[in-house]
């Protein structure tokens, strides 16, 4: 098997960075380093890290300036080899056999093959990039079959035999942590860990992702971020959430809303959880005086 192309036209993880920064998502150098060695090397990137960090969205950055379209495989509990490699449509063999009659038909072409994510990126390796999306959420059966699939990229189908990707694919895996993954499959892949950024590094990214965001706003708006993470909330807001959280407070604001009050009514984009609303909504002052320090 052919390795992938050697770190895609990116001379350094600096040219990277800045490839990521152009579509809209800002990398730190261990970040960039982490991703270009994966791609250097033909290995899988695991990116772990609390829900809402931008795991996913690393992922989508990195698809898009390699060019290539981004096949999602949602792990959960209980998924199978069904929903993560291929099926046969078998109502439409069904059909198919009966309207041939005594006429050939051959039921396993690919015309009755569904094609689901491993599949489609073995075949098609570079055209799409792979997302196995939390994988800590699978169990351990399923990170075995995942597991055995990254060793060769190979998938059997017995009434097809044996498929072989003809180079290594880009795959990207995250995991919550919510369990540990099998030694093996970290052994696969080019490990970092995604923290939440610094308020200075997030007011960055709200900027960068929410253009009409005034500085002022981003900044207070990261710092308050910061601040309630801290906070026991049972759903922290991520970083999608504080862009969003900026951008409602802007409107509010362009409509004759006061600052401190803008931060409260807005405050449903960010916090997502009934308990975790009513407990904000009891310390936002303290949060927003936070915010002033």
């Amino acid at each position: 098997m052919a390795p992938a192309p050697a770190i895609f036209g990116l001379e350094s993880p600096q040219a990277l960075a800045r490839a990521l920064t152009d579509a809209f998502y800002l990398a730190d150098e261990e970040l960039a380093t982490a991703a270009w060695l994966a791609l250097a090397l033909g290995k899988p990137l695991l990116l772990e890290g609390a829900p809402g960090v931008g795991k996913t969205e690393a992922a989508k950055a990195l698809a898009a300036i390699l060019g290539r379209g981004l096949v999602r495989l949602q792990c959960y509990e209980g998924i199978d080899a069904a929903h993560a490699l291929y099926e046969w449509n078998h109502p439409r063999q069904l059909v198919e056999l009966r309207r041939a009659q005594d006429r050939p038909i051959d039921i396993w072409s690919d015309e009755f093959l569904i094609e689901r994510p491993l599949l489609a990126v073995l075949r098609r390796p570079r055209e799409l990039v792979l997302l196995v999306d939390e994988v800590d959420r699978s169990d351990q059966e399923f990170e075995a079959l995942l597991l055995e699939f990254l060793s060769d990229f190979t998938i059997s189908i017995p009434e097809r035999g044996t498929l072989r990707a003809s180079e290594r694919p880009v795959v990207i895996l995250t995991s919550n942590r919510t369990r540990e993954l099998h030694e093996a499959l970290r052994r696969r892949c080019v490990y970092h860990w995604i923290d939440y950024p610094t308020p200075e590094q997030e007011a960055r990214i709200i900027m960068l992702r929410a253009s009409q965001v005034a500085e002022r706003t981003a900044r207070a708006v990261a710092r308050a971020v910061a601040r309630l993470r801290s906070e026991p909330l049972v759903k922290p807001p991520g970083i999608a959430e504080a862009v969003e959280w900026a951008q409602a407070i802007e409107l509010l604001l362009a409509g004759g809303t006061a600052w401190p009050e803008a931060f409260r009514r807005a405050l449903g984009v960010a916090i997502k959880d009934e308990e975790d609303l009513a407990h904000v909504r009891a310390r936002l002052d303290a949060v927003l005086e936070e915010r002033e320090r």
